[in-house]
């Protein structure tokens, strides 16, 4: 597919209304632009989370995948199921799904067994990974949203649940396979004095 933009200011979203995939015009704050906007906040992270990756290490490619399949949800999203020309859009199917769970897997296995609850945190590019993680989980409940409303393809929803774990495993990863996790440490209830 080739793209070629000319003009970067258009004004055409001065008014606060905006254009989807279709040329239908909806207002900027609707759920579904609100779900592009996530989308849109998680790969801004993930350039982030990249930048904090040591060159060397073999998550890089991963992440560059995954900026490019936050693309392809938005242009699954910016084409509405029940649209005019819902015809002409190339939906997600299970196959991204299957190299996600793949991807999980093949960092999961090398770490250590978790033992309790993890903190965000531990190395830089670990607390990077936690916080794409919380995103993606925002992301997840602007779909969820946008779901009740209207038609959206389920396999989006479901590709989000799976980059929430896997950036929970690329923070272990980036932690040393978790043996630098920083574990929660329920705070101690304070002792009650006596009365009297």
């Amino acid at each position: 597919m080739s793209i070629r933009i000319d003009k970067v200011v258009t004004r055409g979203g001065d008014g606060g209304q905006t254009s989807l995939g279709d040329g239908t015009r909806v207002a900027k704050d609707e759920a579904r632009i609100e779900v592009l906007g996530t989308l849109d906040e998680v790969n801004a992270l993930i350039g982030l989370v990249q930048a904090h990756t040591p060159a060397e290490d073999g998550v890089t490619h991963q992440l560059t995948a995954l900026q490019n399949l936050l693309f392809d949800m938005g242009a699954d999203i910016c084409l509405p199921e029940d649209g005019p020309m819902a015809h002409r859009a190339q939906r997600l199917d299970e196959a991204a799904l299957a190299v996600m769970e793949s991807r999980i897997e093949e960092l999961r296995v090398r770490q250590s067994p978790l033992t309790g609850f993890v903190l965000p945190g531990g190395s830089v590019a670990a607390a990077w990974a936690h916080l794409a993680r919380t995103q993606v989980r925002r992301a997840e409940r602007r779909m969820v949203a946008l779901a009740r409303q209207e038609r959206v393809n389920p396999v989006l929803l479901k590709i989000l649940n799976r980059l929430s774990d896997y950036f929970f495993v690329l923070a272990r990863h980036f932690n040393h396979d978790g043996q630098t996790d920083v574990v929660w440490q329920p705070t101690p209830k304070a002792e009650k004095e006596p009365k009297g």
